[in-house]
């Protein structure tokens, strides 16, 4: 059964992004801030997709709910569930809910948590303009900056801590994550083409040639924090891998 502590905490999480999404959509009311945001651009990024709000941004171009829909806010949203329903039930496992939480954690949840945390200030301490304008400084408060860039790292990995987490085989993991990435990717280059407007500075300071690199290195790194997830969970929790089902 789990425990109450950690019941607790995952309710806790969950209520920090319904309140993150609550804040973020009540911005676009500001009369300043739209004409920095226009066309959905706050949507285009990466880590409000990680918010997950389900409404349609801008004039349409972009609608994030049908993007990256297995993100923090439902993973977290499942992982309540999960626990409320173990407590009821008195049960170590909800079998599919279980396993759904489970590869949402090891396939989304923690690679695009850390993705997220370490591209951000890597590209930040560099050069703040290929990935944050000073702009947005006037719009996006300091403390939701680091909500949505810093906070993400440290709960993600209380996570990994705090419970373990059945891992599928590799190449499942591993096929699973590169289809999410080449379906963001895909929007990515949606989006420039419908608007003209690249989703990051960094992009249009790149070829054609650069921007292939880009994407292929992004992936590499995306895919060695998924690695690196599976280690930790392994060097926390023992091998927690999904059971290979016998062929008769």
């Amino acid at each position: 059964m789990t425990k109450t502590s950690t019941c607790i905490y995952h309710f806790l999480v969950l209520s920090w992004y319904t309140f993150l999404n609550y804040y973020i959509s009540q911005e676009g009311k500001d009369k300043v801030k739209p004409k920095i945001f226009a066309n959905g651009a706050r949507w285009k990024y990466l880590t409000l997709l990680n918010l997950l709000k389900s409404r349609m941004a801008g004039f349409g171009v972009y609608q994030p709910g049908s993007f990256r829909q297995l993100l923090q806010t439902v993973f977290y949203g499942v992982t309540c569930l999960d626990d409320v329903l173990k407590r009821i039930k008195g049960r170590k496992d909800i079998k599919f809910l279980t396993a759904f939480r489970d590869l949402l954690f090891a396939t989304l949840a923690f690679p695009v948590s850390t993705f997220v945390f370490l591209a951000f200030w890597i590209l930040f301490l560099y050069n703040r303009d290929l990935i944050y304008p000073k702009v947005l400084d006037t719009v996006i408060p300091a403390w939701l900056n680091h909500a949505m860039h810093t906070f993400i790292f440290p709960i993600t990995l209380v996570e990994v801590i705090l419970r373990p987490h059945s891992y599928p085989s590799k190449k499942t993991g591993l096929t699973l994550l590169a289809a999410a990435n080449i379906t963001y990717i895909i929007r990515i280059l949606w989006l420039y083409f419908e608007t003209g407007t690249w989703v990051y500075p960094v992009f249009a300071k790149l070829s054609l040639v650069g921007l292939a690199a880009f994407f292929s290195l992004s992936h590499i790194f995306i895919a060695s924090i998924y690695l690196l997830g599976e280690k930790l969970n392994h060097w926390k929790w023992g091998d927690m891998r999904q059971p290979r089902k016998k062929r008769k």
